[in-house]
């Protein structure tokens, strides 16, 4: 397995603050993929002048409170979601992943509260 990317995320059900702050501190919006996968979740990547990455997604399902993690992309989704499992962390979603035709993912959290949002992108000549 290879990460292919690593960067903080943010899961919030209202981001518009949370883009408004980071706007601020320079942050520009790169795109924004809305209602995804089953789960309906809208993700907002934003970048930096020096490149730096922050994700924020909004889930359709209601958080108790915002919750920050690690976006993890790898080249296999498969082997990284059992290698996290196999150390304790556990999908938040149940046995749910959000899939579309670009990406698979699921976010998966550790006893002690680390959030990973695991994440593979389909390229299009895997189908």
């Amino acid at each position: 397995m290879k990460i292919t990317t690593f960067n903080p995320q943010i899961m919030t059900n209202n981001a518009k603050p949370i883009i408004e702050l980071f706007q601020a501190l320079g942050f520009q919006q790169n795109h924004n993929p809305k209602d995804i996968g089953e789960l309906k979740v809208e993700d907002i990547r934003m970048k930096d002048a020096n490149g730096f990455a922050l994700d924020i997604s909004s889930p359709s399902i209601p958080l108790p409170k915002d919750k920050i993690a690690i976006r993890m992309n790898v080249d296999d989704f498969d082997e990284a979601y059992k290698l996290l499992t196999d150390r304790g962390f556990k999908n938040y979603y149940g046995d749910k992943t959000v899939e579309t035709g670009y990406s698979k993912s699921a976010f998966l959290i550790s006893e002690s509260g680390l959030g990973i949002n695991l994440v593979q992108h389909i390229k299009k000549d895997e189908e």
